[in-house]
């Protein structure tokens, strides 16, 4: 019997991912004996910086990586929001997730329909802050790092006014009754590969026992998406968001991102071929860019 060991941050949310990998292993291959081995990274452990100050999503990841380099592990299970945008070449992704709710939303204490913004807005990410200060000028924001759980009870003791999440997570909690508002993909654009889990694996391995678990639509949106974040080079201190769908043979793509000089912030769009979504990314990166350097002419 073939053993696989995934490997897996410690929380709640990284665990039940994980197990959404582990259970369609065992639906599709049910001779393969499947287990998760879990351990704390960088990213969990050092909570009191924003990730921009002490190294940013890699470390989310290193543990994870020198498991699967030195063999204790077969595949890693990401939030693909979460993962870097370079990778070793000997750890590519090897599956796509069907995608979940890919939306941001908003969480207020319980009681509560509307935020209190006498109170910080709790909120680590760029992004959120941008988008979400259209919504809501003279909201004010504090980073907020931690799980899930945390957040929220920091929300609840009186923290904050109120937390910006994504419904991805908190659906596959089982919390989707905390969310008070959700934001339209035009309000809020997500961060590229927000709602899809990504397996990383090692160079070379047959990964053909993922087949029930890969999802081909997810992977050429993936693809359009950390294309222009790549492009644009984005990583936890670059505002950049990406949002592809599929329709048929095409990929509509629909980005943002704040140039850092000026403050000014850039939304376009795109349509491009299935067959070469990173080219769409690329070109879409390519547009925005320019508009911005010709505007600061």
């Amino acid at each position: 019997m073939e053993k696989l060991v995934i490997g897996s941050r410690e929380s709640r949310l990284a665990v039940i991912q994980s197990e959404i990998v582990r259970d369609s292993i065992r639906k599709f291959s049910p001779e393969t004996e499947v287990e998760i081995l879990t351990m704390k990274t960088s990213g969990d452990r050092i909570l009191d910086r924003p990730l921009e100050q002490i190294g940013g999503k890699g470390l989310f990841v290193k543990e994870l990586d020198r498991a699967l380099l030195e063999g204790r592990t077969d595949l890693s299970v990401h939030s693909l929001k979460d993962v870097p945008m370079e990778l070793p070449e000997e750890l590519p992704l090897v599956a796509f997730s069907a995608r979940e709710d890919v939306r941001d939303v908003l969480v207020l204490p319980p009681g509560r329909s509307e935020p209190d913004l006498s109170l910080p807005v709790g909120c680590s990410s760029r992004r959120r802050m941008i988008q979400f200060r259209e919504l809501y000028p003279q909201a004010d924001f504090r980073t907020i790092r931690g799980n899930v759980q945390t957040r929220l009870q920091k929300l609840d003791s009186g923290e904050y006014g109120a937390i910006i999440l994504a419904a991805a997570g908190l659906k596959r909690l089982g919390l989707e009754h905390r969310i008070s508002r959700y934001f339209t993909t035009e309000e809020m654009i997500p961060a590229a590969g927000q709602g899809i889990l990504a397996v990383q694996g090692r160079a070379g391995k047959d990964y053909g026992y993922l087949a029930g678990f890969h999802d081909e639509q997810s992977r050429v949106c993936a693809l359009a998406e950390r294309a222009f974040a790549r492009a644009m080079g984005g990583d936890c201190s670059t505002p950049v968001g990406a949002y592809a769908r599929v329709e048929g043979g095409t990929v509509i793509l629909n980005a943002l991102f704040m140039d850092k000089e000026t403050g000014k912030r850039y939304r376009g769009s795109i349509e491009g071929s299935v067959q070469k979504p990173q080219e769409a990314g690329i070109l879409l990166a390519r547009r925005l860019r320019e508009k911005g350097e010709n505007l600061r002419r």
